[in-house]
């Protein structure tokens, strides 16, 4: 269950500055100035651009507070700007190196010990300003950066896509993770997620957005701070969550062209959007199933369809909302020049649904299977196979047992297991006509990505409970809550799992894949009426689940208090063939205290990850 500064975190991806998306406007000066030739530094030429001169920021009554997405790109001309980030183990400190590449030639340069704490990215990169209308300062501030944030082209001869991730990470073990703003692209300085709200009244500002020193330094970024006048509005959710009004403080053209969208993404609580019947909405409003419990939730503010999905997208696979969008505005040079300094006019291209293109927020076309179930001898051939890895429980916390079960205390927990590969794990399900499971098998591929092989590995069972609806497969996890002599004391009821990319846990591994397809719940695991259906779990990435309700949580009730570690256990039967059945299994401790109906957890740290 989503805590209340979890739901409010969430809220944040659903508020777009939709006036940003308009344009992006850069000067030919502005993107062939150099810095000066003593601060010059090895590698791409970064600079910090505006994409519109002014914003519409919103300050809802029922939650009031401005996001601070401003327009501000920082532009990677010359070559990518790539960072590699990375830690050994939990015991050992995040670091960060650049990557430079020139031509053939690759140049690491590590960064200062301490830069990053963690992968959320470069922190305090943003200076902030804001002054009112009157000239007096109301906001001084600084803001994280993630490279890998909602980007677009700068240029039309820079490539198609970006090669690099889309969105920092934000599991708490993660292990590593590649930035980058790829050549000729610019990404936004917004920190997203990662930002706090600000207090500003309705009115007009102008804020002044830089790049910190420390970062200019060393990065060679010319001291070239961009001004952006910024007009915040305050608007309501009354007549917005179920209709397309909104109030009169916020009537404009701009709330009123998206309307329909809008709706569109967020009408009807736990009900699926009118074009794809069966799934879930594009932006799904209502926790259903797996979060919520306790007290509705209210609908989300409307939202442009790219603006990112609630935490509720991917229900149960949490408990932390999705990353930051990572392509809102796909941007293409609209073939004008204005001036004599030869302006370049950008606009937002269409974004739709392409295969392998989602962040959360759309739904990307699910993974075929294979046309027919294998047939012939099933073998397990010598050929790379993926490597199922636990990482230790956290998000955890005491609840009861709600409406299901009063009178219960139980341990709630997120568990997520990772393939670190080197390859990925296919599973294909088919089901006989008129039966209710159905036969799953591993597949196996050689080094040209030629299917080699398959092993039958259990079942795939149809889960009906809203939220869910979509196909299971069978004995991918366990959990388990050992006593402090490591011994079992009780056992989730927790056994099926949808296969998804929902976390990139470490894309520094071998083969690991950047843009996984199937991160996207909605079609990632089929419909009730398939026939056949294809799970996935890429090399680098991995699945996170929430045990919040009675049966997949742990029933402590009645548990003595004192110590406790939860055990995550990946391929608990060994149904499926890996290469190393020796890390499938982490540990968390916990510290259960109070009494029956007052039950509390104490969560240590885990070595140098302090999160609970």
């Amino acid at each position: 269950m989503m805590t209340r500064s979890q739901q409010g975190r969430t809220n944040r991806l659903t508020r777009p500055s939709i006036a940003i998306a308009a344009a992006v406007a850069v000067t030919a000066g502005v993107v062939a100035a150099a810095p000066d030739a003593k601060t010059a530094q090895p590698g791409p030429k970064l600079s910090l651009i505006a994409a519109s001169a002014s914003v519409t920021l919103d300050s809802w009554k029922e939650d009031p507070g401005v996001y601070l997405d401003l327009g501000t790109y920082l532009t990677s001309e010359n070559g990518a700007f790539e960072l590699k980030v990375t830690r050994k183990s939990y015991k050992d400190p995040v670091v960060a190196a650049q990557i430079i590449r020139d031509g053939k030639k690759t140049q690491t340069k590590a960064l200062p010990a301490g830069l990053v704490k963690d992968f959320s990215g470069l922190p305090d990169f943003a200076q902030i300003s804001v002054i009112d209308a009157a000239g007096k300062s109301v906001l001084e501030k600084t803001e994280a950066f993630c490279p890998n944030n909602a980007s677009g082209r700068v240029r039309p001869d820079a490539p198609a896509n970006s090669k690099y991730p889309q969105s920092c990470p934000v599991n708490p073990f993660t292990l590593g993770s590649v930035w980058g703003v790829e050549n000729g692209w610019a990404a936004n300085t917004y920190a997203g997620y990662y930002s706090d709200a600000v207090q500003l009244p309705a009115g007009t500002y102008t804020a002044k957005i830089s790049v910190t020193k420390k970062y200019r330094d060393l990065f060679g970024i010319e001291d070239k701070p961009q001004s952006v006048k910024v007009t915040v509005r305050e608007r309501s959710w009354e007549g917005e969550g179920g209709g397309e009004g909104v109030s009169a403080s916020s009537e404009s053209s701009e709330s009123s062209a998206g309307a329909s969208s809008k709706t569109d993404a967020h009408a009807g609580h736990g009900s699926a959007a009118s074009e794809h019947a069966g799934h879930a909405a594009a932006a799904p409003a209502a926790p259903s199933g797996h979060a919520g419990h306790g007290a509705p939730a209210r609908t989300d503010a409307p939202a442009a369809a790219t603006t990112g999905a609630g935490s509720t997208f991917n229900v149960g696979h949490g408990p932390y909302p999705p990353a930051p969008p990572a392509l809102p505005w796909a941007l293409k040079k609209q073939a004008t020049e204005k001036g004599a300094l030869g302006r370049q006019g950008f606009s937002a291209a269409a974004v739709g649904d392409r295969a392998g293109q989602t962040d959360g927020s759309r739904q990307a076309p699910g993974v075929q299977p294979n046309a027919k179930r294998p047939a012939g001898r099933a073998t397990v051939p010598d050929v790379p196979k993926p490597d199922l890895r636990s990482l230790p429980a956290y998000g955890i916390t005491v609840s009861d047992g709600y409406e299901d079960v009063p009178g219960k205390d139980y341990l709630a927990f997120s568990a997520n297991v990772w393939n670190a590969g080197p390859a990925k794990l296919v599973v294909d399900g088919f089901r006989s006509p008129g039966k209710e499971l159905m036969d799953a098998y591993q597949y196996f591929y050689d080094a040209d990505g030629k299917q080699v092989g398959y092993t039958p590995t259990g079942t795939m069972e149809w889960d009906p409970r809203p939220g869910h609806e979509h196909w299971h497969f069978t004995d991918f996890a366990s959990y388990r809550l050992l006593k402090a002599d490591q011994k079992e004391t009780v056992r989730s009821g927790k056994e099926a799992f949808c296969l998804a990319n929902t976390d990139a846990v470490d894309y520094t591994v071998k083969n690991a894949n950047w843009h996984p397809d199937n991160t996207d719940l909605s079609t990632a695991c089929g419909q009730e009426n398939s026939i056949s259906v294809r799970e996935v779990l890429d090399v680098g990435s991995g699945d996170t689940y929430t045990q919040d309700l009675p049966g997949q949580s742990f029933d402590i009730t009645d548990l003595p208090n004192g110590t406790y570690y939860i055990q995550v256990l990946a391929n608990p039967e060994n149904r499926l063939k890996e290469t190393n059945h020796d890390n499938n299994s982490a540990l968390r401790k916990v510290v259960l205290g109070g009494k029956k109906g007052a039950r509390t957890v104490k969560v240590p740290a885990h070595h140098l990850v302090d999160a609970n």
